[in-house]
């Protein structure tokens, strides 16, 4: 068993207790909700007669179903408008904070958290939200978890788990121009499989990470849940404490210097001991593309879909289906695909320094002939920071629609969907059929920046050419 990492020091300072089951009750410093997995957890609550236990440890925001063109109340969507109104309700007779549109701080849950200082290393943080694991990029545990656990944070404050085993993904060396955060956790998952994470945490090491920003870092830890693990997390360094400091929530004056030896201390130890080590080399990732229907379904962009026998047996049956679901073909290569909608936004990628990188491709080029592209902001603050460096104007002139926050086409629970059998570039974090709006629409994941690409070029292309 693991010994002496982060994970295991924040493990056993929130620990409560062993339940009979031989479950760890453990206690959860942060509650994220928002407007889709919270209204039954408090009809639960209110059906046995409880109260919030510590409404301050409580935090909300309204993003799965806010419409991203037209945010004017009443929604068109009633059943959105009805989701909205459960949760101004339960936050206002519960004592919740609640960063509503319009606040000035409402957005993606996964991105208004860390922006507004909330998250920070050695918690424990809980989000009935499957990306959840983003906010171990400050050296936090983030699990999400489904309504009936989002009951049991609200009641009491603490979830029943089983601690899990621990994995350190080592990835070293400089990424080359054109390969981000984005492509290097598409790299791991390709490697290590969907399943490949079950029963652990990943901590994400090695120089390449010590390189990455806190944003970078949060896209990695993002969709450490799509390679199967329950948590990802980076070890907390000056880079972070650099991003944390003057944020709303952030320690401050004396409690910052003290806040900082705390957090230098829940660090991993140098000897600490893992239950599997896993070791990359920057220099082999290259721009990367999802072809398939699950995120480890992902190729390099001048190399082609795999041949059944190039893949593990237990591989096979799910690539005949995305064979079929895709209308692609064995030894088809990736680059040239048609598109026909692209994606910039979510909470993988949906942060200033990505729109950053997709206005880069953007800039005084223009969308092809016949592709709706469009950019969504992670967060209110994110879409004003945006339009103060004149973002939002670069991805106009070049044709691209600028949008309010939400999670908008991620997972299409808004009027942001493909139609029929329309191929998607996103820069969101699943590929899976029907996620986003059509349950014959295709999407291929991708980096902010190689949207943006393929957006210029009409189909799948390889960012560097732009560079």
């Amino acid at each position: 068993m693991s010994k002496g990492t982060l994970f295991d020091k924040v493990w056993d300072l929130h620990t409560v207790g062993t339940l009979p089951s031989g479950l760890t009750q453990l206690f959860i410093g942060l509650h994220l909700i928002h407007e889709v997995t919270s209204p039954q957890a408090f009809a639960m609550l209110r059906e046995r007669g409880l109260k919030v236990l510590f409404p301050e440890r409580t935090v909300a925001t309204v993003d799965h179903i806010v419409p991203t063109e037209n945010q004017a109340r009443p929604f068109a969507d009633s059943l959105a408008e009805e989701m909205i109104q459960a949760l101004e309700n339960n936050c206002q007779e519960n004592n919740i904070t609640f960063y509503n549109i319009g606040s000035g701080s409402q957005g993606i849950v996964h991105v208004i958290a860390p922006e507004l200082g909330l998250t920070q290393p050695g918690m424990t943080i809980a989000c009935g939200d499957s990306h959840t694991s983003s906010h171990g990029a400050f050296g936090a545990i983030a699990f999400g978890i489904g309504t009936s656990q989002v009951r049991d944070v609200l009641a009491s404050q603490t979830l029943a788990l089983s601690k899990l085993k621990v994995r350190k993904i080592e990835v070293n060396g400089t990424l080359n121009p054109g390969v981000y955060a984005k492509d290097v956790i598409l790299h791991i998952i390709r490697t290590l499989g969907v399943k490949g994470g079950v029963g652990y945490g990943y901590e994400f090491a090695g120089t390449t990470f010590e390189q990455m920003n806190m944003e970078e870092r949060m896209t990695v830890c993002n969709m450490a849940i799509e390679g199967g693990a329950r948590c990802g997390y980076v070890n907390p360094d000056r880079v972070t404490y650099d991003y944390l400091k003057g944020r709303d929530f952030a320690p401050i004056d004396a409690d910052w210097d003290k806040a900082i030896a705390w957090w230098d201390s829940i660090k991993s130890d140098a000897d600490a001991q893992y239950d599997d080590v896993v070791v990359f080399d920057a220099a082999e990732i290259s721009p990367t593309v999802t072809w398939g229907i699950t995120p480890g379904q992902g190729i390099g962009v001048n190399q082609s879909v795999p041949q059944p026998e190039e893949l593990l047996e237990e591989d096979r049956f799910i690539a005949e289906e995305a064979y079929r679901y895709m209308d692609l073909y064995p030894g088809q290569p990736i680059k040239g695909t048609k598109i026909d909608v692209c994606f910039i936004g979510s909470c993988t990628n949906g942060r200033i320094s990505d729109l950053r990188e997709a206005a880069k491709i953007a800039k005084g080029r223009h969308v092809a002939e016949g592709i709706k592209a469009f950019v969504v902001p992670g967060s209110e603050r994110v879409k004003e920071e945006a339009e103060a460096e004149g973002l939002d104007k670069i991805f106009q002139e070049a044709g691209f629609e600028w949008r309010e926050p939400g999670c908008s086409m991620c997972l299409a629970m808004n009027p942001d969907k493909l139609q029929g059998r329309q191929i998607s570039a996103s820069s969101s974090n699943r590929n899976f059929k029907g996620r986003q709006g059509s349950s014959s629409g295709r999407t291929l994941l991708m980096s902010p920046a190689m949207v943006a690409t393929a957006a210029i070029k009409g189909e799948v292309s390889d960012v560097r050419e732009l560079l």
